[in-house]
């Protein structure tokens, strides 16, 4: 049987707007078993020749943190069938870990992330580009909330963060990506836009093989 080339999908928004959601919802409409996520925090560049002080000053919300090279190649080797091995990011350590996932090609892949949408190559093997459009005292909260809840940060360096380069980097380079998606979320995932796209990846995913047993 021929195969056919996955359908790729790019989520893309500001820390906090919603994006991990409209995720649940593709993976909710195509199956897991269909679908296969790329979550690009996961691409931080490794920073194995920095000391920890340096880590620590890394701005995560610039284009430059991530590994483009790795992250491009193995959304590539998806679309060809391939497996990848999927890096894995440790917050705790301001680093890669040694640990990766192995994804398989699926026929919906979904690449998730502040940056989805800001590569002009990553952005030419999307089949659907999505936006997802927050108001930023909402978005603030929430990533105030997981920083400090799953990532051990504390109230006054997550504030002090935001301040220093999570505003002005979303301002500077995130909220221009949106001029590129082919659907923007207003108000993050409303209910009808996501039974919209829902809709769509129902129709892409395989359906299930008949028996062919007398």
């Amino acid at each position: 049987m021929k195969q056919h080339t996955p359908f790729i999908i790019g989520i893309a928004g500001g820390s906090g707007s919603g994006k991990s959601t409209v995720t649940r919802h593709i993976l909710q409409a195509a199956g897991a078993e269909h679908t296969s996520v790329l979550i690009q925090d996961n691409y931080y560049r490794d920073q194995s020749d920095l000391t920890p002080e340096q880590r620590r000053k890394t701005n995560y919300d610039h284009p430059h943190a991530f590994d483009w090279p790795l992250l491009l190649a193995q959304v590539d080797d998806l679309r060809q069938g391939l497996p990848v091995a999927m890096p894995i990011y440790d917050f705790s350590r301001d680093n890669r870990s040694p640990d990766t996932v192995t994804l398989t090609s699926t026929p919906i892949i979904v690449l998730e992330g502040i940056f989805t949408l800001y590569d002009s190559a990553l952005r030419d093997l999307m089949s659907l580009k999505i936006y997802v459009d927050t108001d930023a005292d909402v978005r603030f909260i929430r990533r105030l909330t997981r920083d400090v809840r799953e990532r051990g940060r504390d109230m006054d360096s997550v504030i002090t963060q935001y301040k220093a380069t999570v505003r002005p980097m979303h301002n500077q380079f995130v909220e221009p990506t949106k001029r590129y998606a082919d659907i923007i979320l207003p108000h993050g995932s409303n209910q009808a836009a996501v039974d919209m796209i829902t809709a769509k990846i129902r129709s892409l995913t395989p359906a299930p093989q008949a028996s062919t047993e007398d």
